[in-house]
C-alpha cells in the first residue's frame, strides 16, 4: 500500500514523501484496511521498529485536518521529549494556518495548563493527563484522537491504574474520540482490544529480520543454525561485544543491576577502545566534555572514563542530562556499546544490531533472584535490528550449560509474553482515583462509582463484587478524613478537592495533616520528615550500619518529630528510621552537601538524587497547600523549604540560583566571592566573574542579567517559568546529619 495511495490531505502526503516514505509496512496498511483514517479506535500489537508512531501520526494528522485535536500519552518524560521533538517536524504542514503546532505537558501536577490548548498534538506523561482531567482543563474535552503509546502498561503495578482510570475518564468525557493503542508486547491483545471496543492489528512483521539465539560453548545458538563467536578476551558477553562491533554494528547489554552496568561497561571499554577511529575518538571527547560539565559526582568521571573508550552505562541512577547524552551518541554511532539496566527497553527509541541479555534474572527482595517475565525480555530483544541500517538484529541469552541454553529457548524464545492484568482492584490504588472520580464529576454517588468501574478494564476482566468492599472502605476513608461528604450523595469537601488538584494519595494528605497537628515544635526537620512520612515518598531502605547513627541522630532530635513510634515495634520503628534516612538525604540536597558525598553516604546516584529531590519539593508544595486549608502556622516555612528543594541550596542563595544556567554550586563560588545578588553580578569585573565561571558560562550569565547596553535582560530572577509561585521565603537553616558517614 502507498502513502499516495491514502486518503490523506495532500500536504500530508507530501511531507511523508519528501522523508522518503513511500509504502507502507503490512502491520501499517492492515490497520488502514481497518479503519484507522475512517476514525475507527485501532490496537496495534506489532513489533518495535514495525511502524507503530507512524500509525499514530497519520491518525492525529487525519484528525486535525478535520478540525480535531490529539493528545499522545506516553509513560515516560523521556518517551514524551522523544515524541514532542518528533511531532514538530510537522509544522511545515500547512492544514492550517501557521502549521501544526505541538505542545508537551509533563510537569506541576496542580496546573490546568490552559495554554496547551491552542497546540493541535498535546504530549503528556499518563500522569499528567489524569492531573489535567482532575483540574478541570478545559480543551481535554476538545481531543478527537488519543494515542496511548506502551498501553501493555496497564498491567504495571504503580503506573497501570493511573493509566486505566486516565482511559476510562478520558472515554466517557469524549465518547467519540479515536483511540489508538500501541505496544510490542501483549500477550491478551484481543481482551484489551475488547475493552477499547478497537479493531486489532496483531503481527510478528519486522522491516529487519530478528534472530533469537542463545550463547553458549563458544557460539551463538539458533534454532537449527550456529554462528562462532572469536574468543578474544575470555569473558563470553565481551566476545559477543566486539563481534558485533568488528562486523559494524552497535551492541545493548542489558545487565540485573546498576553496579553490574557501570562494571561491564568499564570492563568492555578496554576492548572496545581499541576499535576506534581517530574521527570518532574526537566526536566522543566532545560529549566528555559536556558530561563533565553537567555532572557533580565521581559518577560523572566514571560515565566520562567509558564513554572516552567508546562504551557506556545507562540506568535511573544517572542525571537527565547524561541519560539524553549516552543516548543520543549511541543514536550517532559515536557510543558503540550501551550496558543499561531495563530503562532502555521502556519504549525509547534506541534500536542495536545485537542486543545481549547478560542477565535474565533480577533480585527480588522477598524471593532473591528470579526470573524476568518474557514480557520484559520480549521488550529486550524488540531492540535488536535498526532499521535500514541493519541486515538482521541479534538476541542473544547467555547460558552456562546446555541444559540452561535449551531452558531459555523453551521459557523465552520460544515463549509468548504474559497477559496483562489490571491492577486497579487495591485499596492503595482506588483511593485517590474515587476521590478524583466524585471531584471531576464522573460519579456523585456510590451508584454511580460502581457504575463508573464498571467501565474499567478491572471490570472488563474482572466481576466488580469482589472490589465491593473495598470500594466502601475507601470511601469510609475519605469520609473520616473530611475529603468527602454524604450518604446518598457524595460530595468532595474543599479538602478533598485540595488534595486530589495536589494529585497526592489521600493517605499522604491524611498523614501530612495529622503531622501537623501532633507537632509541637515545627522545624526544617519536622516539615522534611513528614513528607518522607508519606506515602508519595520514595523510601530508603536501611543498610548494616545504619541503625545505630540514625537513631542517636533521632534520640538528639526527638523533640522536632512529630511522632516516635517505641523502639519495642521493632517493625514500625525501623520504617520510622527509614523515613529520617530518607529526609536527612534531602537535608543534605538543601544544605548544599556535595553530590559526590551524598552519593557516598546514601549509596545513591545523581537520578536518584534528583528524583527524591523532585518528589519532596512536590510534597512539600503540598504540604504547605494543606497547612494553609488547616490554618496551621507552619505554611510559610514549608513554601521556603520547597524552593530550596528546587534548587538544592541554603536560602541565601535564592535570588542567585534563580538565574537561568547558575546551579547551586556556581551560585556558591559568585557568594563566598562577595557576588550575593543580580546587582552585585552587574557591577562585577567580567574577568573575576571569567575566573569563577569562566568564560562561556559569564557570557551567557552577562546576557541573562542583562548587565551591558542593547543586551535585552532574560528572565533570570523568575527561575523556571514553569515553577510555582513562592509566596514568602524564611531562612532558618539547621544543620543535618553531619557524621553520618564516618
Amino acid at each position: 500500500m502507498e502513502i499516495k495511495s491514502l486518503e490523506l490531505p495532500a500536504e500530508v502526503q507530501k511531507f511523508y514523501l519528501d522523508s522518503g516514505i513511500e509504502k507502507l509496512y503490512p502491520p501499517q496498511a492492515e490497520a488502514i484496511k481497518k479503519g484507522l483514517l475512517s476514525g475507527k479506535n485501532v490496537l496495534a500489537a506489532i513489533p518495535t521498529a514495525s511502524g507503530k508512531t507512524l500509525l499514530a501520526e497519520l491518525a492525529m494528522l487525519t484528525s486535525i485536518s478535520r478540525g480535531g485535536k490529539a493528545l499522545y500519552i506516553v509513560p515516560l518524560r523521556a518517551l514524551a521529549s522523544e515524541k514532542f521533538d518528533r511531532f514538530r517536524e510537522f509544522s511545515s504542514i500547512t492544514l492550517k494556518e501557521g502549521g501544526i503546532k505541538v505542545g508537551i505537558s509533563t510537569g506541576d501536577f496542580e496546573s490546568r495548563d490552559e495554554w496547551l490548548g491552542s497546540n493541535d498534538i498535546i504530549v503528556a506523561t499518563s500522569e499528567k493527563t489524569d492531573s489535567l482531567l482532575r483540574n478541570g482543563t478545559s480543551w481535554m474535552e476538545d481531543i478527537t484522537t488519543i494515542v496511548v503509546d506502551e498501553v501493555h502498561l496497564l498491567d504495571s503495578a504503580n503506573r497501570g491504574p493511573t493509566l486505566e482510570v486516565t482511559l476510562t475518564k478520558l472515554m466517557k468525557l469524549n465518547p467519540g474520540c479515536q483511540i489508538i493503542a500501541l505496544s510490542a508486547t501483549v500477550g491478551n491483545a484481543y481482551e484489551v482490544a475488547n475493552w477499547l471496543k478497537a479493531e486489532l492489528v496483531l503481527s510478528e512483521w519486522r522491516p529487519t529480520d530478528l534472530m533469537e539465539g542463545v550463547f553458549y560453548g563458544g557460539n551463538i545458538n539458533f534454532r537449527g543454525s550456529q554462528k562462532l563467536v572469536p574468543d578474544a578476551s575470555g569473558d563470553d558477553a565481551i566476545n559477543l561485544v566486539i563481534d558485533t562491533l568488528e562486523s559494524g554494528g552497535q551492541c545493548l547489554v542489558f545487565e540485573s543491576s546498576r553496579k553490574n552496568s557501570v562494571g561491564f561497561a568499564r570492563r568492555a571499554g578496554a576492548k572496545v577502545s581499541g576499535l576506534l577511529d581517530r574521527k570518532t575518538r574526537a566526536a566522543l571527547d566532545g560529549i566528555v566534555e559536556q558530561v563533565i560539565e553537567t555532572g557533580e559526582s565521581e559518577a560523572s568521571k566514571v560515565l566520562a572514563q567509558c564513554i572516552r573508550s567508546g562504551t557506556a552505562f545507562h540506568h535511573a541512577g544517572l542525571n537527565s542530562a547524561h541519560r539524553k547524552l549516552v543516548e543520543d551518541g549511541f543514536r550517532a554511532n559515536l557510543i558503540k556499546m550501551v550496558a543499561s539496566t531495563p530503562t532502555l527497553a521502556a519504549g525509547l527509541n534506541l534500536p542495536a544490531r545485537r542486543v545481549i541479555v547478560r542477565s535474565y534474572k533480577r533480585y527480588d527482595p522477598n524471593f532473591g533472584m528470579q526470573p524476568i517475565p518474557v514480557l520484559e525480555y520480549k521488550q529486550m530483544a524488540g531492540r535488536a535490528g535498526r532499521p535500514q541500517l541493519d541486515p538482521y538484529g541479534e538476541a542473544v541469552l547467555i547460558a552456562k550449560s546446555y541444559n540452561e541454553m535449551e531452558l531459555l529457548f523453551e521459557n523465552y524464545i520460544e515463549a509468548s509474553a504474559e497477559d496483562i492484568w489490571s491492577k486497579l482492584g487495591t485499596e492503595n490504588a482506588l483511593r485517590t482515583h474515587i476521590l478524583s472520580t466524585i471531584v471531576n464529576g464522573f460519579a456523585g454517588t456510590r451508584d454511580g462509582l460502581m457504575e463508573f468501574i464498571e467501565a474499567t478494564f478491572f471490570a472488563h476482566q474482572n466481576d466488580t463484587w469482589g472490589i465491593v468492599s473495598v470500594v466502601d472502605e475507601c470511601l469510609d476513608f475519605l469520609k473520616h478524613h473530611k475529603m468527602l461528604e454524604g450518604e446518598t450523595h457524595l460530595a468532595a469537601t474543599p479538602l478533598g478537592k485540595l488534595v486530589s488538584m495536589l494529585y497526592i494519595d489521600p493517605l499522604s494528605a491524611a498523614v501530612i495533616i495529622e503531622g501537623l497537628r501532633k507537632a509541637t515544635n515545627v522545624t526544617e526537620l519536622t516539615l522534611v520528615h513528614l513528607i518522607c512520612k508519606a506515602p508519595d515518598m520514595r523510601q530508603l531502605y536501611l543498610r548494616a550500619g545504619d541503625y545505630e547513627l540514625i537513631n542517636d541522630f533521632v534520640l538528639s532530635h526527638i523533640e522536632e518529630f512529630s511522632e516516635v513510634p517505641h523502639p519495642s515495634k521493632a517493625t514500625d520503628y525501623e520504617w520510622f528510621l527509614g523515613e529520617v534516612k530518607t529526609a536527612l538525604l534531602i537535608l543534605d540536597w538543601i544544605n548544599e552537601r556535595s553530590m559526590d558525598d551524598i552519593s557516598k553516604v546514601f549509596n545513591v546516584g545523581d537520578g536518584d538524587i534528583h528524583s527524591f529531590a523532585d518528589l519532596a519539593e512536590w510534597l512539600m508544595h503540598s504540604a504547605s497547600r494543606l497547612a494553609r486549608v488547616t490554618g496551621h502556622s507552619s505554611a510559610d516555612m514549608a513554601i521556603t523549604i520547597e524552593k530550596r528543594i528546587h534548587y538544592g541550596a541554603r536560602q541565601e542563595l535564592m535570588e542567585l540560583v534563580g538565574i537561568r544556567g547558575i546551579g547551586r554550586v556556581r551560585a556558591r563560588k559568585l557568594y563566598d566571592s562577595g557576588l550575593r545578588n543580580i546587582e552585585d553580578l552587574r557591577n562585577a569585573d567580567p574577568v573575576v566573574l571569567g575566573g569563577l565561571l569562566g568564560p562561556k558560562t559569564t557570557e551567557k550569565l552577562l546576557q541573562e542579567i542583562g548587565s551591558r547596553p542593547g543586551i535585552r535582560p532574560g528572565s533570570g530572577t523568575t527561575g523556571n517559568p514553569n515553577s510555582r509561585t513562592m509566596d514568602s521565603m524564611l531562612g532558618n537553616e539547621q544543620s543535618t546529619f553531619s557524621d553520618f558517614d564516618k
